[in-house]
């Protein structure tokens, strides 16, 4: 195998969690085939390690959204003329885009159409079983194959006309810092009605998120001491929210523990009795953790006038999972203190409302389970697309 010729594999990664992903997998090509493997195209330090040398910072194509790519479309357009024109240039073996689909699936279907002898993988399927679900046969004539991070997507790529796709895992199945959280809260714990109870709250990593939610949220914790529970706050954010959240909570009756840096997220996961969380990823974190939890949202004006294009019955990634209700959803008008603060009540205590989630939690981890590394079952996937031409 060692003389065997070098695999050139383009990839597209913009986001620091795609570098990541993409990093895993070149790794796991290495060791499945005993051979050199050759980088071109986009991606962060990881992958820069590993020997790509970038056609540009890959930081340009991360977070794209509607409103970002609308401000800088030329821009944009140039890039993704530039790197299918780079990629289709160097008839790679495979290319492997990773989420940015905004980005990234538009330089696949540019490849395809300069060469379409190149096998195209993409890493992270779209959230088309959430909305706009006609982006599923869209990408069928350019994509080869979906490598998918959540078990339920697989079956609806099928449902919807969209490529194949493999179910590979997700990184937070095997994540230390869940596993730490996952084994203190497995610990024998305190839940008697008169004890200080240990709140999480964790209004959102968006700027527009955290105005939304941190005056309900106050409120609801002001009901609560009301109520005559005792708390203990703990407020995980980011460095880019920080500030924001310090002043927006100076006024609560009582002061939340601000919390950053990784460690101490998950250490105060597994302290916690329960979560009043803005709704996204992080219920799945906390699932995966064994927190209880209640999910809230407040769209913004322009999500608003979008929200008949979702067709999702739920956004929380653990009931999607599990297929059945899990962790409570409070959405827009309906994020009312009043209830909110009922709610936690009923998971402070050994309630059966606290068991059934606690059950559906470990339905969440069963069904994401995999036999094996993430890496190593994605580069299956695309040694086994290179092998089909």
């Amino acid at each position: 195998m060692a003389t065997e010729k070098p695999l050139k594999i383009a990839i597209v990664a913009g986001e620091e969690s795609g570098d990541l992903l993409g990093a895993d997998i070149i790794e796991a090509l290495k060791r499945a085939t005993g051979r050199e493997v050759r980088l071109v195209g986009i991606g962060g330090r990881h992958l820069q390690a590993l020997g790509l040398t970038p056609l540009f910072d890959g930081g340009e194509i991360a977070l794209m959204g509607l409103s970002a790519i609308l401000r800088d479309l030329p821009r944009l357009m140039r890039r993704i003329s530039q790197t299918g024109n780079a990629v289709a240039g160097e008839k790679p073996d495979c290319l492997i885009t990773i989420d940015s689909p905004d980005f990234s699936l538009r330089v696949a279907k540019k490849v395809r159409a300069a060469d379409p002898a190149i096998p195209i993988v993409h890493y992270v399927c779209p959230s088309v079983w959430a909305w706009r679900p006609g982006r599923a046969v869209a990408m069928k004539p350019y994509v080869d194959h979906i490598l998918c991070i959540l078990p339920f997507e697989v079956k609806e790529l099928a449902r919807l006309g969209g490529p194949p796709g493999t179910y590979v895992g997700h990184r937070l199945t095997h994540d230390p810092g869940v596993i730490g959280a996952a084994k203190a809260q497995s610990l024998p714990r305190d839940l008697s009605d008169d004890r200080v109870k240990t709140l999480l709250v964790l209004p959102g990593s968006r700027r527009g998120e955290v105005l939304r939610l941190v005056g309900p949220f106050g409120k609801t914790i002001s009901i609560l001491r009301a109520r005559g529970h005792r708390l203990r706050l703990l407020l995980p954010t980011v460095p880019h929210v920080a500030d924001l959240v310090r002043a927006s909570v100076a006024s609560w009756d009582e002061k939340p523990e601000i919390i950053l840096g990784p460690e101490r997220k998950w250490q105060a996961f597994g302290k916690a009795d329960a979560a009043l969380i803005s709704s996204g990823t992080v219920s799945l974190e906390l699932a995966l953790s064994g927190v209880p939890m209640i999910s809230c949202y407040r769209l913004d004006p322009v999500m608003r006038m979008a929200q008949r294009l979702i067709t999702v019955w739920s956004a929380a990634l653990p009931n999607l999972i599990a297929d059945r209700p899990i962790v409570p959803e409070s959405y827009n008008e309906y994020v009312r203190p009043h209830y909110l603060a009922r709610q936690l009540e009923a998971l402070f205590s050994d309630t059966p409302y606290r068991a059934w989630q606690k059950d559906g939690f470990a339905e969440v981890a069963r069904r994401m389970a995999v036999d094996g590394p993430s890496g190593d079952i994605a580069a299956g996937v695309v040694m086994r697309c290179i092998k089909q031409w």
